[in-house]
């Protein structure tokens, strides 16, 4: 990310000239309305020279945890990154940090970061007026196609629905619903059938919008009283493409606009597309008519990519870049790196940012020194001994059931699952695993890995069962 051969040390104006370079890495990193939503509104409040420190505020709550979950290890990196040297950024509530006795928020709706004052049961704080307005184009980010998009076994089913849904809207697969953890595809999909139509119809009505920032619109034309201008725009549109709706829960009067849009598009033939991180029904805070709806049309999962997946992405990002690398170290990174796809860039950029500023070609040594930090947290965090206990509590088993001869399904098959993640997340041999599962063959545990690694290519339970259960030990 940075070259620099002498950093620039943090004093008065650097930390405003690393702001700068912060923003234009996360721009080029994330999609515009990502860009919009969660980087633009934050603000560098201070830094500290003592104690090399950096503070950034937040608009509200909801964005501050949110920063912290999602993008602070990346802001730690790249402020490191810059300045050549380790530096804290911490995060706090922007209003805590100007003005203690400020009143927090207590508006619901306003959770979205919105300034607005409503006045009804759901608010309960004066902010700042703005007038009415929705930005009447796509959205769209030109870049996520279909052609660009890597497809592997995860996420094969969701690309051919999509395609399905591209050639045919409003008529195949309507409403169709796409869920998955955080990186997975599901936003570049979205985009896919949106700009696929758009070459075909450019006159097509489309809208890409966030889940939140549909939030904040609901907001405004409550508090502008232009729900008609409002109704207009969103039941007039050809697609609706909305990422994230797990946004909506506890928002009673946005899930109700919603509704109404919904049906309106729906009896005008017209698609919605919809994405989460979790099945419809499993949303907490979502109304049950709306469940309903979500569940009506085609239901898709978007898993974590497999192996041979994640090496081909890792291979097409670093070809993007105008860096080849070879598939031994694109296997060597993929091994290590599991969870998604916003993970494996996160890698292949900390990579591509060394042998950049070192002048050295991509090799796995060079991948090793690049990742050092990365690979330590992944070996410290997964053990074999951590895989049993997290798949035995999954399971409601006893962890000796893991080194026990007893061979009932119900303690075999989550056995089979223990040694499967054994192999996949750790680097023990099979006569290694074998014996910490209480002395079995080699032999054993390769029949394990084998029969789980086929059921989890057509099993879509087994599949999200065994991601739930990376995602725990990852935690």
């Amino acid at each position: 990310m940075s070259n620099l051969q002498n950093p620039p040390a943090l004093n008065s104006t650097s930390h405003l000239d690393f702001w700068d370079n912060a923003l234009g890495v996360f721009s080029r990193e994330l999609s515009p309305q990502q860009f919009k939503t969660w980087i633009q509104p934050l603000r560098l409040l201070s830094f500290e020279e003592s104690d090399r420190s950096l503070t950034v505020g937040a608009p509200n709550r909801f964005k501050l945890d949110w920063i912290k979950k999602t993008f602070a290890d990346r802001f730690q990196e790249i402020a490191s990154q810059y300045f050549g040297t380790p530096i804290n950024v911490s995060f706090v509530l922007a209003q805590e940090a100007s003005s203690p006795t400020t009143t927090p928020q207590t508006n619901r709706e306003a959770e979205s970061g919105v300034m607005l004052a409503i006045p009804d049961s759901e608010s309960g704080i004066s902010v700042e007026e703005q007038s009415f307005e929705i930005e009447d184009h796509s959205k769209l980010n030109p870049n996520l196609t279909f052609e660009t998009f890597v497809t592997g076994k995860a996420n094969q089913l969701a690309r051919a629905a999509s395609i399905q849904v591209a050639h045919n809207p409003g008529t195949s697969y309507n409403p169709m619903f796409l869920y998955g953890g955080v990186g997975l595809g599901k936003t570049h999909l979205i985009h896919a059938i949106g700009n696929h139509l758009l070459k075909e119809k450019p006159n097509a009505r489309i809208r890409y919008i966030h889940a939140e920032q549909y939030v904040s619109d609901v907001v405004r034309a409550y508090q502008q009283k232009a729900f008609d201008r409002f109704k207009r725009y969103y039941h007039s549109l050809d697609l609706l493409l909305i990422d994230d709706i797990q946004f909506f829960s506890g928002k009673s009067r946005t899930q109700e606009e919603f509704f109404y849009a919904f049906e309106a598009l729906l009896s005008n033939k017209s698609q919605v597309i919809i994405t989460s991180d979790t099945y419809p029904k499993e949303m907490a805070g979502i109304d049950d008519r709306l469940i309903s709806r979500f569940d009506s049309g085609l239901t898709v999962a978007i898993e974590p990519p497999e192996l041979e997946m994640r090496v081909a992405i890792l291979m097409k990002k670093a070809a993007g870049e105008g860096i080849a690398i070879s598939e031994d170290v694109a296997f060597f990174v993929a091994k290590h790196l599991r969870s998604n796809v916003r993970e494996l860039e996160g890698a292949l950029r900390k990579i591509l940012a060394f042998v950049r500023f070192h002048g050295r070609d991509v090799t796995i040594d060079v991948a090793k020194t690049a990742l050092k930090d990365l690979l330590t947290i992944q070996n410290r965090q997964i053990s074999v001994e951590n895989i049993q206990k997290v798949v035995a509590d999954f399971y409601s088993i006893k962890v000796a059931d893991m080194y026990s001869k007893k061979r009932p399904a119900n303690i075999a098959r989550p056995r089979q699952i223990a040694m499967f993640m054994a192999k996949e997340l750790t680097q023990k041999s099979l006569p290694e695993i074998g014996e910490l599962f209480g002395g079995r063959d080699h032999t054993t545990v390769l029949h394990a890995v084998r029969k789980i690694a086929d059921e989890r290519a057509h099993d879509s339970q087994l599949n999200h069962e065994i991601h739930v259960i990376e995602q725990t030990l990852k935690a």
